[in-house]
């Protein structure tokens, strides 16, 4: 009888042995598992923040830039004087409405040169083959956003009677041929940047078609200034910006782009674009003082120094020369590499502004196009007014619009209700990972 029940405690011990070893196993198992999950996340988590790593100094100058943009833009629609005069001609403008205009020259030149920057630390991730079909197919969004998006944002004309080709048209042209020549060398890209800049300006001296498809081709691919193309009854082109001087800079601005590799040397890079930035600055004021190539407006003598000096920084922007370009693009890199340690809740909120600057241009246009529509009938405009055959913009009659002060507090306005979306859209783009966001 005991030796029976020992036997049986004997077995027992076995079973609950076996079992609590069981159970053991699947617990380490089980912690096992979840420890591996969650280094897994873990890891993946840091590879995307890793793959969101943006360059802080670039995201700052590209919002200062896409908020001084803005003035232009709402002075158009809301300037008084904005169809029926040119704010840089010196017979009948004001100092103050000169640098109006003239502070947003460097807008598009350094949103265009950043562009190809950030198309090179974007190759840093990518093959030259994925880099390359990357930017022909956003190239080739952008040009559908200005064709769709943009055109009916300038002119709020449903049946589309003009087509507007401004800066994201040339900035999506740009992106293809960009894409089509990173498969070669960076010295090639570089080269031709350097050979679109320096050498369009030959233009000025040849006598182009005025008139015919190679017309056409001229103004689109290098001369575009306003340049109104008629393609049916009552339906228009109106082409301000000419291709190629535009991919010149972003090419230049790609090779740019390797000054910020991984682990390079931030101080030595912060000298280089700094010194880059008062190279170009330089030349600039020796190429405009010579007055003799890079510009088609020769300056000259005003009626006292000041006209004199806005003379000499009223440079050509349609199609972009080359005074223009190193005029803008040269101080652009100084402010670069000065705010490059830069770290407070002002430049935090430029940098947001920089982060989404594709969201922020569309939407901007639409608010201030908006503000334009209500404006126009509180002030007693109706619905026989909204068509005026000398504004190729609705709602937007040529004797119509306030002085500066109220332009740059519609200004303000609209900059300040645009914080908290592009806050929002910042955060969205930095917490998820849909192929589509790539391409805002």
């Amino acid at each position: 009888m005991k030796k029976h029940c020992g036997k049986n405690q004997t077995r027992n011990h076995k079973f609950y042995a076996y079992i609590y070893n069981t159970v053991e196993v699947l617990f380490i198992k089980k912690k096992t598992e979840y420890y591996l999950s969650v280094s897994k996340t873990f890891v993946m988590s840091a590879a995307i923040q890793q793959s969101k790593q943006r360059i802080q100094s670039i995201d700052i100058l590209r919002g200062v830039v896409m908020l001084i943009m803005a003035i232009d833009h709402v002075r158009d629609f809301f300037h008084i004087a904005a169809w029926t005069d040119i704010p840089t001609n010196l017979a009948t403008t004001t100092p103050q409405l000169f640098f109006t205009r003239w502070i947003t020259h460097f807008c598009a030149p350094a949103f265009v040169f950043l562009s190809g920057a950030s198309a090179f630390l974007a190759g840093q991730r990518k093959t030259k083959k994925e880099l390359s079909i990357f930017l022909i197919k956003r190239g080739l969004w952008l040009v559908l956003i200005e064709l769709v998006v943009m055109s009916l944002a300038f002119s709020f004309n449903p049946l589309y009677n003009v087509f507007f080709l401004q800066v994201i048209w040339i900035t999506g042209w740009s992106m293809v041929f960009l894409g089509l020549f990173v498969r070669t060398s960076m010295t090639y890209i570089i080269l031709i940047g350097c050979i679109i800049t320096f050498g369009h300006n030959i233009l000025d001296y040849v006598q182009l078609p005025q008139q015919g498809a190679t017309h056409v081709l001229w103004s689109l691919f290098f001369t575009a200034s306003g340049t109104l193309f008629k393609y049916g009854q009552s339906r228009f082109v109106l082409d301000l910006y000419a291709i190629l001087p535009w991919t010149g800079v972003m090419f230049l601005g790609y090779g740019f782009g390797t000054l910020y590799k991984k682990n390079s040397d931030a101080i030595r890079r912060r000298k280089t674009v700094l010194m880059i930035g008062i190279a170009v600055t330089i030349f600039f004021i020796v190429l405009r003082f010579i007055n003799a190539y890079g510009d088609p407006g020769y300056w000259s003598t005003q009626k006292n120094g000041l006209y004199t000096l806005l003379s000499f920084l009223n440079t050509t922007k349609y199609p972009p020369s080359l005074c223009y370009l190193s005029m803008t693009i040269g101080p652009a890199l100084i402010f670069l590499s000065l705010i490059e340690t830069a770290n407070n809740k002002v430049t935090s909120i430029l940098s947001m502004y920089g982060r989404v600057p594709f969201f922020y241009y569309v939407l901007h246009f639409y608010m201030i196009h908006i503000l334009c529509v209500i404006v126009f009938f509180a002030t007693g405009h109706t619905s026989k007014d909204i068509i005026d055959p000398n504004v190729p913009f609705f709602f937007r009659p040529q004797h119509f619009g306030f002085d500066l002060p109220i332009v740059y507090a519609i200004w303000f306005f609209v900059i300040a209700v645009l914080y908290k979306p592009c806050k929002w859209f910042d955060n969205y783009r930095r917490t998820h990972t849909q192929w589509w966001l790539s391409y805002l």
